[in-house]
């Protein structure tokens, strides 16, 4: 039976430590009778150890899911041992290939004590710290060379057979994307400009740049080597290297 005093607390823990996280995070909880998320989110917890171990005596039953604007995500679930408080992992972004993984390491979830202030600066001091490690990596693998993207810096990549390749961060950027003949891969979340008309791939560069600016995001063009850009597109931009640690054997 479903213990209403054990889901308020863990639904007003988690909505304490989202307002206590660095950049914004929102909280929502998943109750027993969302089955189906529950269990789609289980699929995506990204851990090998304490989590991990945890599920495997006892599964999801209920979760409290803490998500930052740009599409990071913490689980949030109950302890069931004789210790009190809470367990807390990262999530494994939804449309990222299965390859994109590899040579990863697992950002690993750790314990919480009752105090949600305290746990707030444990999660960013360590938590957060190696989940944006791996999530960089993640992303860089998904990209096959695209240089990944900030929230107020979108990083455009000529390919070699002229198509130019994206991937926001956000839905802003996306739909900018998609209004000047983007057409984005669902399974990656990347964003391709065919080069089958110059003019027009011209001409949504031109176009892209003044509507991103209007909402207070850069623009930079990356060049793969031996290659130039037309004279018409923007000016290109040395992006800065995406942050990324030393990877070790993962299994997923």
């Amino acid at each position: 039976m479903h213990d209403h005093d054990t889901s308020e607390r863990l639904a007003s823990y988690a909505d304490v430590l989202a307002g206590e996280l660095p950049d914004t995070w929102t909280s929502s909880y998943l109750p027993p009778d969302a089955k189906d998320d529950l269990a789609e989110l289980s699929e995506r917890i990204w851990d090998l150890d304490l989590v991990a171990d945890s599920l495997a005596e006892r599964p999801l039953r209920q979760a409290a899911v803490l998500s930052r604007t740009d599409g990071a995500q913490l689980v949030l679930l109950e302890r069931h041992d004789d210790r009190h408080g809470f367990l807390v992992a990262a999530v494994a972004p939804r449309a990222l290939p299965d390859e994109a993984y590899r040579a990863v390491p697992e950002p690993n979830g750790i314990a919480l004590a009752d105090d949600p202030f305290l746990s707030a600066e444990q999660v960013a001091g360590d938590l957060l710290l190696r989940y944006d490690s791996a999530l960089a990596q993640v992303r860089h693998n998904a990209l096959g060379g695209i240089q990944p993207s900030q929230p107020d810096r979108l990083v455009l990549t000529w390919q070699q057979d002229g198509s130019i390749a994206t991937a926001p961060v956000d839905d802003k950027a996306g739909t900018v994307l998609e209004a000047n003949g983007f057409i984005q891969d669902p399974q990656s979340g990347i964003y391709r400009l065919g080069a089958d008309d110059t003019r027009r791939q011209a001409r949504a560069l031109r176009a892209i740049g003044p509507q991103l600016d209007a909402l207070g995001i850069g623009t930079a063009l990356q060049h793969p080597a031996g290659r130039t850009a037309p004279t018409s597109a923007p000016a290109p931009a040395t992006p800065a290297p995406a942050g990324a640690r030393t990877p070790t054997t993962r299994t997923r």
